[in-house]
């Protein structure tokens, strides 16, 4: 549910394609592809995967998706809205008809499943292990059911105000299969918008509900980031949730590779850039994107340089390192083979962005076939074609890169920093120096620089903020308070560093504790945490800053005082007070007290993205991407 570009190719089903869009194969056992069985073939290990949470679910192609649903009973029903464990299947064979050569573009935005292609079974328990064939049960009649979406109190876990009340309706841009795109207005500035109302009575499962949320929480969780889109706000009402977001006049990269037939390998280098930068940061922070294609990727202006936007984060989801994921997602262009063997993890992400690149460098995907079936075979086991045109002009150190991006053995793939690293994708042979930090680390060093008083007002910024707004920081603080306690510990603050791939000596986390434990318990609780890992893009918000501000100005004089500043420090149980120099350092006019501007120009001083960054070189880390092979 991510597409909200203007001017650019506006699907059948318009801009939601992220909600449940998914196809089933039926459980045949004699035509059934075992992924258990090619797990064994491939690595000789008979280890069942770990199938975990999220929905079971694969996206076909863009840019509409039809279903062909299995008679369960002699009288047909409606598909219950469970979803169930996809499993792949050999289609049998129909009587062959003449076909017309088609283009690959062609083929993924016109072509419609038919009965002989796929099928579509509906399965009403919970998915089991991926070593485990569904079992199929009576579907329920969906039309005696009302959806979930309508029954739960409020889809969008905090309240908010009406749409209305902030912006105004423009024109529809697009509409999908759960909701319709508008230009909006914001009524305060007059900027222009995409606003995505998605329809709740459309939301007909728990699954559907979650997705929803999960999309807005890690929308919220990666802003900041120039190259992904960013979201504006989230409102819901009696029938509908918005998502207010920018917008993009672009277009999709799908469309200009299409009119281009395929880029320079310097264009495509740009373009690798930004888009295994995307997934660099998207992995540092603990996302897993798991759909990423041309589609996914809009252009903000029409401009030859414009630059591009990440969309549709609908199947992404939060992941820790070590994870191991089972649910079937993705397209099948770009899938990585170890998603369609139900074990995998973030490089997943990277052999997505190699067939991209692939295609960006010759117009034609690596893993072709007729049908999606074709195409599961050729990705599992089909060899990538470096001979046909243009290949033989383009360069080795290119086929180099695209060669190691798409191992199918996710082990020995490059990691995206390793990618970035590539001499192809350097620019002018200049390799980012590190890996970027995770979230964690990063933003933990960049609070330990920060003055108490801006300690302070960031903790009332993080209280103010929304459940949707947090819940990425929330995942984090999870990851590493182990025992639930609602505090971290120093040895949990070490073991969930060193889970992350940080190897820092006890006196560097014992500096990163107590710049973080700002009352001094011993311990960081949780609205430590989450003040200390913002993002500081969330103090650019002038409503934040007010508000923080107004916390401390207790008389709404426009002042802080001293007077004033103690009484907040004592709020926050702080008892080693020097509350002069805390002024000092803030008062830029010598008068012994802080205004708003001043207060201001505090929050905002030294609001650099450590991300490259480090107060000591040997902050050498990066968020641990290894995973299994299938």
């Amino acid at each position: 549910m991510g597409n909200n570009c203007v001017n650019g190719r506006i699907a059948k089903d318009g801009f939601f394609h992220t909600i449940s869009r998914s196809l089933w194969w039926s459980n045949k056992s004699q035509e059934m592809i075992s992924s258990t069985q090619f797990y064994k073939e491939k690595t000789g290990d008979s280890t069942p995967s770990k199938a975990l949470e999220g929905s079971d679910h694969v996206e076909i192609k863009p840019p509409e998706v039809l279903k062909f649903e299995e008679k369960v009973e002699t009288k047909p029903q409606p598909p219950p809205p469970a979803k169930t464990e996809p499993v792949i299947i050999i289609p049998k064979e129909a009587p062959k008809q003449p076909q017309e050569i088609r283009t690959w573009e062609d083929t993924i935005k016109n072509d419609e499943i038919t009965p002989a292609q796929t099928a579509v079974v509906t399965v009403t328990e919970k998915p089991k292990p991926v070593t485990e064939a569904p079992k199929t049960k009576k579907a329920h009649n969906v039309k005696r059911m009302m959806s979930v979406g309508l029954q739960v109190d409020s889809v969008l876990r905090t309240k908010t105000g009406h749409l209305k009340e902030h912006f105004n309706l423009g024109h529809k841009l697009g509409h999908g299969q759960f909701g319709t795109t508008f230009l909006c207005v914001e009524r305060k500035t007059g900027k222009e918008y995409a606003c995505k109302s998605i329809a709740k009575r459309k939301l007909l499962s728990q699954d559907d509900v979650d997705d929803v949320r999960r999309e807005i929480e890690i929308m919220h969780h990666l802003s900041g980031n120039p190259n992904i889109i960013s979201i504006k706000g989230a409102y819901e009402d009696a029938v509908a949730v918005h998502v207010v977001m920018e917008v993009c006049a672009g277009g999709e990269l799908f469309d200009r590779i299409v009119k281009r037939g395929h880029y320079s390998e310097k264009k495509a280098a740009e373009l690798t850039r930004t888009i295994v930068g995307v997934i660099e940061t998207c992995h540092s922070l603990g996302v897993m994107h798991r759909d990423l294609k041309p589609e996914n990727f809009l252009f903000v202006n029409q401009e030859e340089d414009s630059p591009i936007k990440t969309i549709d984060f609908g199947l992404s989801v939060f992941f820790k390192p070590g994870d191991v994921f089972g649910d079937v997602v993705g397209s099948p262009y770009y899938v990585a083979p170890e998603v369609l063997c139900k074990r995998y993890g973030p490089e997943a992400d990277v052999w997505s962005a190699g067939v991209i690149i692939y295609i960006l460098l010759s117009g034609v995907p690596p893993f072709w076939g007729e049908s999606e079936q074709e195409i599961f075979e050729e990705v599992l086991n089909g060899d990538v074609d470096f001979t046909s045109d243009p290949w033989p002009k383009i360069s080795e150190s290119a086929k180099d890169l695209v060669k190691k991006m798409l191992l199918r053995d996710p082990r020995k793939r490059l990691t995206a920093h390793q990618v970035l690293c590539h001499p192809w994708v350097q620019v002018d042979g200049v390799a980012p120096d590190k890996p970027l930090d995770s979230a964690v680390l990063s933003r933990l060093t960049q609070f330990s620089a920060m003055d108490k008083l801006k300690k302070m007002a960031l903790r009332v910024i993080a209280e103010s903020l929304s459940e949707e707004e947090i819940a990425g920081l929330k995942e984090m603080f999870k990851m590493i308070d182990t025992d639930n306690s609602g505090n971290i510990t120093f040895e949990e603050l070490k073991a969930g560093l060193k889970r992350c791939g940080h190897n820092l000596n006890e006196s560097e986390i014992h500096d990163l504790m107590k710049a973080a434990d700002v009352d001094n318990s011993g311990t960081i609780d949780y609205g430590e945490f989450i003040a200390a890992t913002l993002h500081m893009n969330k103090i650019e918000k002038e409503d934040h800053l007010f508000r923080a501000f107004s916390y401390f100005d207790k008389d709404g004089s426009g002042f802080i005082t001293q007077d004033e500043l103690q009484k907040a420090c004592e709020e926050f149980g702080i008892e080693e007070l020097h509350l002069e120099e805390m002024i000092l350092e803030v008062d830029q006019n010598n008068d012994g007290r802080i205004d708003y501007n001043e207060f201001v120009a505090m929050m905002q001083k030294g609001n650099t993205d450590f991300g490259r960054k480090r107060l000591q070189n040997k902050f050498k880390i990066g968020i641990r991407e290894a995973m299994p092979v299938c």
